[in-house]
């Protein structure tokens, strides 16, 4: 675990669009060998949260989201070389995953840290970006001979998206042969069973786990 302090300051930081302090508790993280992958989703992470239910609120607006993100990207160029020299050396024996940020979303750290967990656990990751068109998904599906895709969402008024694409997947026949999986701040289990989603993951190393178990061998 990361001290609760510096977890308080990671989230604050993005609250204040602090690009300076972001980077300077990564770093300073690191040097300490503190846990980085709890770091980023109860100090980084929870503070995009919250922006994001706040820009939902209407309390915040577009630019205020950008400058935060600006902020956790500050702090991911630091912590995510980090993270992934854990995943060096480890095989993509468990198959291929699709990872992207829904239509219409613009953030990507969430599902960016969970494409280097997933690395790391032994998966083939194809990050394909955000605000990815939901046909554009499935044709990487498709593309990549997938074995699962993550979707992830922010915000509400594009987690609608993930219902979609699950009709999508259908359509193209391909429900059943790769495994679908809804995340993002607004998500729960509830949203996943209501429009037929094979998993739904809460975090980066939930999301790990989950993958693993589903594909071990």
């Amino acid at each position: 675990m990361v001290k609760m302090t510096m977890t308080e300051d990671a989230k604050n930081a993005i609250m204040k669009y602090d690009n300076k302090a972001a980077a300077e508790i990564a770093k300073k993280a690191v040097a300490e060998g503190a846990d980085l992958v709890d770091l980023i989703e109860n100090g980084y992470s929870a503070g995009m949260t919250e922006v994001g239910a706040l820009f939902e609120a209407k309390k915040l607006y577009l630019p205020h989201v950008m400058a935060a993100a600006a902020t956790m990207n500050a702090a991911m160029e630091i912590l995510e070389p980090e993270i992934a020299k854990k995943g060096a050396g480890v095989g993509t024996g468990l198959g291929t995953v699709v990872i992207c940020s829904i239509e219409g979303d613009i953030h990507s750290i969430g599902k960016d840290i969970v494409a280097i967990m997933l690395k790391v656990a032994g998966f083939n990751v194809k990050n394909i970006g955000r605000d990815v068109p939901l046909d554009t998904i499935v044709q990487a599906c498709q593309d990549n001979n997938a074995v699962a895709v993550g979707t992830s969402a922010l915000m509400t008024s594009t987690m609608v998206g993930q219902k979609t694409f699950e009709e999508k997947m259908k359509k193209a026949g391909l429900k059943g042969k790769c495994l679908t999986n809804v995340g993002g701040a607004p998500v729960t289990q509830q949203w996943a069973d209501e429009i037929g989603a094979d998993l739904y993951t809460e975090n980066a190393s939930d999301a790990a786990a989950k993958f693993a178990a589903a594909f071990e061998k």
